[in-house]
């Protein structure tokens, strides 16, 4: 009775395929950068000089306790850079989705008129 149930098992993990991510549109437009993605490009290199033994993770964790040491007048400047981020951001991304249904809803109309 055990092997009938294991085999059943089997059978339902063959046939539960992956699917598999979609591909990525290499002309997508890239997602905006969060304040604290500004912060850390800006840091890292001092945070790596400062500690040359640390490993990746343990840069972020210091990156990260900067961070949140900061006050609000310190993290202005890289707020600023994430809000003219969001709006390129938004901007390619409203031109590429009109881009992608003006050449896409032709193909579609010719396919409704066979």
């Amino acid at each position: 009775m055990t092997e009938i149930a294991s085999k059943r098992k089997a059978a339902d993990k063959a046939e539960k395929t992956p699917r598999g991510k979609a591909k990525k549109d290499p002309k997508a437009p890239k997602r905006a950068l969060s304040a604290y993605m500004f912060f850390s490009q800006d840091w890292r290199e001092r945070v790596k000089g400062e500690n040359p033994d640390a490993g990746f993770g343990e840069i972020g964790k210091l990156l990260g306790a900067r961070w949140k040491e900061l006050d609000d007048e310190e993290k202005k400047p890289y707020m600023e850079q994430a809000a003219r981020d969001k709006e390129r951001a938004e901007k390619e991304k409203k031109d590429y989705d009109n881009k992608k249904n003006d050449s896409g809803s032709g193909e579609a109309d010719d396919d409704d008129e066979d």
